[in-house]
């Protein structure tokens, strides 16, 4: 039985028992709840939402009662936080106290970018037995909060740890109670590996937790991976079949007609075996359709679900709009049906721009209406990437703009202006770059972060489809301007340059949290796995292999 309570890509879930031969179940009454055989909870979004939604349902004090049962119980991200007393992110907000503590944010004060987006290592706290069959995998992790490491280094219910910036406990087990920070349904084989012994159960699965057991010594965790991802620019050709398409500078024609470079299910399933980290689906004809009606687009996600178990962001026309017969509807409406259909994260392109002028105009203040707002306050920022398509703009003197410039010029770098000007700032686009805006890159960054984003998705116009490699001063400047994950986006075209973004601003990389590819990859010039051994063998920057 899976508790769906609104909020959050409970599909993913669903998808990932399903492919282990199991039928899956959603509670839709309270009674339901202490009907189930096993539970599982995939919380998504804030603590305080998702504790009252539990409560406006009817399912809180049902809940606390089969925990109390000593049910088989299953959570995953949120839905292991609420087990513990309190989290700072919602104060005054009490969880299901079935275990004792609170849950604490990731402080920025360790230059970390939060949330925390990367596939970590995780290792094992209890040994009785350990959960999954690698000692020591990536799994995939998406939050702002954790919980801390208790007194003394161990408890009875600390099952895992691991490391961002500071160690801190990312499963628990408590008799037959388990959960964990991370997503096994978007782990790959280590989490369907999980979700498969907890749900064959003892003694081939997992076994109760002894409070007398001996404490293992915890080996170090792996670091946080850099991650790298596929991206699939998804459009209908002339005969109206969504195809996955390519071009410069956003022109996907070539001889008259669209280029193809294959099915987008087809194309997302191939990624994801040759060891993608995420895979990104960008609708980007979608601002001139009604998304709701896109019922194509949504199959896509629907069914690349059901094979992908890495995380899915999808991108394209999720703002509000009225449709042909003058109805009403809101970008969360919009966010809502593409979780549904399988999205983890969604990204949002123009109207973040929209957004930030709003924001600027109104003095820097938290309307509570826009888009990533939202979104953000229902799924949590973690769900919220922002899609920015900015385009160089050149100046002479960086005292003659309002604007923050960068120097360019040099080697290897930006070039220089087409009459020599030595300082550039990125202006925002529209519309797949079509329309101009007077927001730089700063500004919508730091705006996106106030209003509750997670993640940037930085492209850059001049790059894309050059194959001459990412454009590094933005990405530099783009990093320092916010806390936030950002991923590096336009203009790879061997695995050298993936290096380049990711390396560290210190050593003249961009600092990059991710690098996404789209032509190279589609075009099978430089395969996912190539990418990887590079920056395994020749760099110091860590990947999931």
């Amino acid at each position: 039985m899976l508790l769906d309570y609104g909020a959050g890509n409970v599909q993913s879930v669903i998808n990932a028992v399903a492919s282990l031969g199991f039928t899956v179940r959603t509670v839709q009454t309270p009674s339901d709840i202490l009907a189930a055989d096993k539970l599982i909870f995939p919380g998504v979004g804030s603590f305080g939402s998702c504790v009252a939604m539990l409560k406006e349902k009817g399912y809180f004090e049902p809940l606390r009662q089969y925990l109390k049962e000593d049910r088989p119980f299953f959570g995953i991200c949120l839905g292991m936080q609420t087990l513990f007393e309190a989290s700072e992110e919602s104060e005054g907000v009490a969880g299901l106290g079935i275990l004792p503590g609170t849950v604490t944010r990731f402080s920025n004060s360790m230059g970390l970018a939060v949330p925390h987006i990367a596939w970590t290592g995780v290792s094992p706290m209890l040994r009785d037995p350990w959960p999954l069959a690698d000692p020591s995998p990536r799994c995939y992790f998406v939050h702002s909060f954790r919980v801390p490491m208790p007194a003394g280094g161990h408890a009875p219910w600390a099952l895992a740890c691991s490391e961002y910036g500071e160690r801190y406990v990312c499963a628990v087990r408590r008799g037959n109670c388990v959960a964990t920070q991370f997503h096994p349904e978007k782990s790959g084989r280590a989490g369907l590996d999980l979700l498969q012994r907890w749900l064959q159960g003892p003694p081939a699965g997992l076994g109760k937790a002894s409070a007398e057991a001996p404490q293992p010594s915890i080996s170090a965790p792996l670091a946080p991976a850099r991650r790298i991802i596929a991206c699939l620019d998804v459009r209908s050709n002339d005969s109206g079949d969504l195809v996955v398409t390519k071009g410069d500078q956003y022109d996907v024609r070539e001889g008259g007609q669209v280029r193809n470079h294959g099915k987008p299910v087809a194309l997302a399933a191939r990624y994801y075996e040759e060891g993608a980290d995420e895979v990104t689906f960008l609708n980007i004809t979608a601002f001139r359709d009604l998304v709701l009606a896109d019922q194509p687009m949504l199959n896509v996600l629907h069914d690349a679900a059901k094979t992908v178990f890495v995380p899915l962001t999808v991108g394209g026309g999720i703002r509000s709009y009225v449709d042909k017969d003058g109805k009403s509807y809101s970008a969360l409406e919009v966010a809502d049906t593409y979780f549904r259909a399988g999205a983890d994260k969604i990204s949002i392109g123009s109207d973040s721009v929209e957004a930030a002028i709003g924001y600027y105009a109104g003095g820097c203040k938290l309307t509570g209406t826009t888009s990533i707002e939202c979104i953000s306050k229902k799924y949590g920022r973690q769900a919220v990437v922002i899609s920015v398509d900015p385009r160089r703009r050149y100046e002479k003197d960086p005292k003659a703009t309002k604007h923050a410039c960068v120097e360019v010029g040099k080697p290897g770098g930006t070039p220089a202006g087409p009459n020599g000007e030595k300082y550039v700032w990125w202006g925002c686009t529209l519309q797949g770059g079509r329309k101009d805006s007077d927001v730089d890159v700063v500004q919508l960054v730091q705006a996106m972060e106030a209003l509750g984003a997670g993640e940037i998705l930085l492209n850059c116009i001049d790059r894309d489809g050059q194959g001459n490699g990412y454009e590094l001063e933005l990405v530099r400047q783009v990093k320092a301007a916010c806390t936030l994950p950002v991923i590096a986006s336009s203009g790879a075209g061997k695995p050298e340059h993936f290096a380049g973004a990711l390396s560290p601003a210190s050593s003249g990389g961009g600092g990059s949290d991710a690098a996404l590819a789209a032509g190279i990859f589609h075009r099978c010039e430089v395969p996912i796995c190539d990418v990887k051994a590079h920056l395994a063998e020749k760099t110091t920057i860590p990947v999931r292999r």
